[in-house]
């Protein structure tokens, strides 16, 4: 499965509108397989990647519309999961927050 995160310069998740780029992750049987880092989520099929499965954002509140007409369920962080491999851990126990609309 594929699960993209808005990222900063730092590697750390961001507001969709001010992410540098979008980490990509490959997470399957609970490991991360492989990252890409693409300019924008919607290049994904310009990578290698078929579909995006999910999407975690840095709160619930962000616009997601453009990922739901996509099918991609969306996720958020919760306060303290940062990084990607905290994200990763979050979304590997499912400590991961449905976002609201």
């Amino acid at each position: 499965m594929y699960i993209a995160i808005p990222i900063d310069e730092n590697k750390n998740i961001s507001k969709m509108l001010e992410a540098k780029e979008w980490a990509v992750i490959e997470f399957d049987e609970g490991v991360v397989k492989d990252i890409k880092y693409i300019p924008h989520w919607s290049e994904y099929a310009n990578y290698g990647i078929d579909w995006l499965d999910f999407v975690v954002l840095e709160n619930r509140f962000e616009n997601a519309i453009d990922f739901l007409n996509e099918g991609i369920m969306v996720l958020a962080r919760r306060e303290g999961q940062d990084s990607i491999d905290d994200i990763m851990e979050a979304f590997k126990f499912k400590e991961l927050d449905e976002a609201g609309f």
